[in-house]
């Protein structure tokens, strides 16, 4: 496995200084195990993006440079060299990762984020008019459950694979002790997976809130070290809104309720971040916008996602992901990525999440989820 240098990096430089000094010479091991990463991942059939832009002349570019927190390409590659089945296959160590190491997460961003060129800016934030949304499904008839999450990173901390332990305890106290300070419907309790009781655990369980440690895709990637310190969950008293802490981001904000009421759960989702935003600054970018551990995050970070149920369109899978990407809409397993839909309920959220605003991605979603019950109902 890569790893970081331990140093602690407390300057919180802007991304674009970093320049990948050449003068901090990557070690013969690295440079060993980045070759044998890359010859497996030239000859294996892997779809992953990682395999389409990581050419051979990238490779050499970039196989010397080191962020200033000491990641290297091998940081970023060894999770889709050792997962062949990746989609992306790329994550981003620390925040200079998306500078130094441009050639090949540049290539990889325009095409997930369909488009979003090394020329492109991503837009400032904008929620938008919350009251233009409404509920999808007043009726209650295809929507199980609606959710909206956004990602942040707080500035000044490098990602998952290069903090300390340390480092892990000190975001763990600031985010327990932001929390703590909010208000009416967000007000709620800090749960650490530190020294959790087992009562807790389970019925954090139960409510299917309690992350697990990370999926081999994020183990490889070197983001579950020190588990489980640093990290906790947060939720309101009605478990509509929760905020987990260093699980794949730093921060994970989550409003979500049973039906297809997207206004308030968006709405609810609004007013966690602009009051936490006022008491931590989060990492942000001029051109990437919010700045995530993977970047199919960056951007505005928005996955707005329905559990859905619709059996009639389903029947036909091709006609459902034909609609679906019509409308940049992602169709998953009732349990997220990289899984079945049970019950023939799906899990559809938007894809976009640069290029175009918060409000924008939402408004994706809730247009064509409108669509997916329109034709259903018409089947």
């Amino acid at each position: 496995m890569g790893g970081c240098a331990t140093k602690e990096n407390k300057e919180n430089k802007p991304v674009d200084e970093a320049d990948g000094k050449a003068g901090a010479m990557v070690d013969a091991a690295t440079l060993e195990k980045l070759e044998a990463g890359f010859s497996k991942l030239a000859a294996s059939d892997s779809k992953s993006l990682l395999k389409k832009y990581l050419t051979r002349e990238v490779f050499d570019a970039l196989k010397n440079k080191k962020t200033s927190f000491g990641s290297t390409l091998l940081d970023c590659i060894q999770s889709g060299v050792e997962n062949l089945d990746s989609g992306v296959g790329i994550y981003a160590p620390d925040a200079e990762a998306y500078s130094v190491f441009a050639d090949l997460f540049d290539p990889i961003i325009e095409d997930y984020h369909t488009g979003f060129k090394k020329t492109d800016t991503h837009p400032p934030k904008n929620w938008g008019d919350v009251e233009t949304l409404g509920n999808l499904d007043a009726a209650g008839e295809f929507i199980v459950s609606t959710r909206v999450r956004c990602g942040r990173s707080m500035e000044g901390y490098p990602f998952n694979p290069c903090l300390t332990e340390a480092q892990y305890k000190e975001m763990e106290e600031k985010v327990a002790a932001t929390l703590s300070g909010l208000e009416g419907e967000l007000k709620g309790t800090f749960y650490p997976l530190t020294g959790m009781s087992k009562e807790t655990q389970q019925k954090l369980i139960d409510d299917h809130f309690l992350f697990k440690e990370g999926d081999r895709f994020l183990q490889a990637a070197n983001a579950c070290r020190f588990w489980p310190s640093g990290r906790g969950i947060f939720h309101n008293e009605n478990k509509t809104f929760l905020v987990w802490c260093n699980e794949e981001d730093h921060l994970r904000l989550i409003s979500m309720q049973m039906g297809g009421d997207l206004k308030a759960v968006y709405a609810r989702l609004v007013a966690a971040v602009n009051d936490i935003e006022k008491r931590v600054p989060f990492s942000h970018h001029d051109r990437l916008g919010f700045l995530t551990f993977c970047p199919t995050n960056l951007g505005t970070t928005v996955r707005a996602s329905v559990h859905i149920k619709l059996p009639k369109l389903a029947a036909d899978k091709t006609k459902l992901e034909e609609v679906a990407s019509k409308y940049h809409l992602q169709v998953r397993g009732t349990r997220g990525e990289h899984t079945e839909a049970e019950g023939g309920v799906y899990d559809i959220s938007n894809k976009r999440r640069m290029g175009l605003t918060e409000y924008d991605a939402v408004k994706e979603m809730y247009d064509g989820i409108a669509e997916l019950i329109k034709i259903e109902k018409s089947l």
